[in-house]
């Protein structure tokens, strides 16, 4: 039996956090999990730990500060391979992901590289959004297409990676630490030709807490975009 492991990075989720796992484990009754936290101020490091006191299958690791979400998902992945587990799923743990599709992505990943979902295969997915987030993300989608040719949602972090079949070097090429790891590892996923699956999601705007994601954080994922643009052109991205 292949190991296979649920990602899930925090921040200040401390509401969110017992509510998610009740979830996964509706549909995930034996998934191993690993929360990774930076430090959260707010009491979720607390919330974890009685998880854990529960359910040896949880696991904790717990950063001393706030280095970033691309940052928490390659430590996150780092760890897991050097545990030895080659199916590493990812989601955030705001509850705008939809634990239940996990076996359907645990499943499709038997053939595929990467299976991850896409919030534009269904237009009423991002409805419930703000009408800005929609904007911007909707703008992304389509510059990154324009620039860098990827097709795919490359912006979520709703994914199972299948690192029987993927090189799981690929992960750590992307040099973003922030929101911009997303697309900048589809973009080396699509240049090394590996092969990705989509599902369609519905998926709903937070309820509980705030959202971390900041116009500046878009602003600056917009200047690193251009950069991978002109570097991509001169053929000197992640490779050197």
């Amino acid at each position: 039996m292949i190991n296979k492991i649920l990602i899930i990075p925090t921040y200040n989720e401390k509401d969110n956090v017992p509510i998610i796992y009740k979830k996964i484990r509706r549909y995930n009754p034996n998934l191993d999990i690993v929360f990774i936290d930076d430090n959260s101020p707010d009491g979720t490091i607390n919330e974890i730990k009685k998880i854990i006191k529960k359910d040896k299958s949880v696991n904790l690791i717990l950063r001393k500060k706030k280095q970033g979400i691309g940052s928490a998902h390659k430590a996150a992945i780092s760890w897991s391979l050097k545990k030895k587990y080659k199916l590493c799923i990812t989601m955030d743990s705001d509850l705008t992901h939809n634990p239940r599709l996990i076996p359907k992505m645990l499943k499709l990943s038997k053939k595929y590289d990467l299976v991850q979902t896409n919030r534009f295969l269904n237009k009423n997915s991002i409805k419930s959004w703000p009408f800005y987030r929609r904007v911007l993300t909707k703008l992304r989608f389509v510059l990154l297409y324009i620039l860098l040719g990827i097709k795919c949602d490359s912006s979520g972090a709703f994914r199972c990676y299948n690192f029987n079949k993927m090189n799981s070097k690929l992960i750590f090429y992307a040099k973003n630490n922030s929101y911009s790891f997303f697309w900048e590892t589809i973009y080396i996923f699509t240049r090394e030709k590996c092969k990705i699956k989509e599902l369609s999601i519905t998926q709903k705007y937070r309820v509980i807490g705030s959202s971390k994601l900041a116009l500046k954080d878009w602003f600056h994922g917009l200047y690193y975009l251009f950069i991978i643009f002109i570097k991509d052109k001169l053929g000197t991205h992640y490779k050197n």
